[in-house]
């Protein structure tokens, strides 16, 4: 079957768009141009204002100040269901004693089109989905991923020129989740929908975006690529939210251009410095478990090279998740394809190039404490 693609515009253009609540801001300032055909994540934790920016989108909460624009059409004052978006909610919103074929043809119902139109493009959005054999049922009679399949069908059977997706997938098992966010990204693909996702997801919003809004109490931390984000996060935030799993609070002892060196409560480490730094600088020291590795005899690191305790040996299939007692009282988390057993000692290291300092901004709260000496850790072990 042909599919017809979404209506098309050039650009959407948030300028400086915020949204208060009495004296609490639940976001500002947010700028941001969405080209027509992208795939727009907006990331970070509950109370960030992601779903608070896809409302002021959508027209369900009134902008506190700027504006939305469609083109050169300001869209911000117009009622919801003039902006013509779609919309997939979190809880799906079906009408429960409505069939699937019913639930996807009403918005077109409403917007009284004609009833040959309506039975084709119904048609076309369940083909897309693959709920043919599903169309005659009522939601209550599908699985989680089927409801969520119909919200996704009555959204674009519009043709929308923007659809919006409010953490559609947070109520699905983990491999429902992986199956639906393939469908989500060959529908968008398919269908050169414009499409604004809200989650608090990482791998999700890495897996499905063409560029990601990072949010923290509403406001933008970072907005890139996922290739952007997950290798030069902005600050400490980001760098949390895209996995860098290790965070430990250091000072800087030495700037040499684009490195520094930090102490790490007693451990010295080499990283790349993400923001303006200098000597006596608090920072926090950031590397993936993936680019942690195990050394053997031998081993030279410019990063850094300790040896600590296997405390924790999680098996994962082919590799473990290992967390490492380091000598000052600190933990290292990695991932390895290594035969590791907790009890043992290990030395591991880091390359310059994969361990990244930040400012120490007090954005994330997890960090480790510094303090902890290793005459206290050694007492502890013997």
């Amino acid at each position: 079957m042909t599919v017809a693609p979404a209506k098309e515009f050039s650009e959407l253009r948030l300028d400086r768009v915020g949204r208060s609540f009495g004296e609490a801001n639940a976001l500002t300032d947010l700028s941001l141009t969405i080209k027509q055909g992208e795939f727009i994540a907006l990331l970070g934790p509950s109370g960030c204002g992601k779903s608070t920016a896809l409302n002021c989108l959508a027209g369900l909460l009134p902008l506190t100040h700027g504006s939305i624009w469609e083109d050169d059409r300001r869209i911000d004052t117009m009622r919801p269901e003039k902006r013509g978006f779609g919309m997939v909610f979190q809880n799906y919103a079906l009408f429960p004693h409505m069939s699937v074929r019913k639930n996807v043809a009403f918005g077109l119902e409403m917007r009284k089109t004609p009833p040959a139109e309506i039975k084709e493009r119904v048609a076309e959005a369940i083909e897309l989905v693959h709920l043919e054999d599903q169309a005659s049922k009522l939601p209550g009679q599908l699985s989680g991923g089927q409801q969520q399949r119909v919200a996704i069908a009555r959204a674009v059977v519009l043709r929308p020129p923007l659809v919006l997706m409010d953490e559609p997938l947070s109520n699905l098992d983990a491999k429902l989740r992986l199956e639906m966010r393939t469908q989500i990204r060959r529908l968008h693909q398919a269908l050169n929908l414009t499409t604004v996702y809200v989650t608090h997801d990482q791998e999700e919003a890495l897996s499905l975006a063409d560029r990601l809004v990072v949010l923290r109490l509403g406001k933008v931390q970072q907005i890139g690529t996922p290739r952007e984000l997950y290798s030069q996060p902005a600050n400490a935030f980001v760098a949390d939210f895209m996995g860098y799993r290790n965070l430990l609070k250091a000072q800087v002892t030495a700037v040499e251009g684009k490195q520094v060196v930090a102490d790490v409560s007693g451990i010295r480490v080499r990283a790349t410095a993400m923001t303006d730094l200098k000597v006596g600088d608090a920072t926090i020291v950031g590397v993936r478990p993936d680019d942690v590795l195990v050394a053997g005899p031998g081993t030279t690191s410019d990063g850094f090279l300790v040896e600590g305790l296997i405390e924790v040996v999680e098996y994962q299939g082919r590799e473990v998740v290992t967390e490492v007692r380091l000598p000052n009282g600190l933990s290292l988390t990695l991932r390895t394809d290594e035969d590791l057993h907790a009890g043992s000692r290990v030395s591991v290291a880091a390359a310059t190039g994969r361990t990244l300092a930040f400012a120490d901004d007090n954005t994330v709260t997890r960090v480790p404490d510094l303090g902890v000496s290793a005459e206290a850790v050694a007492a502890g072990e013997s």
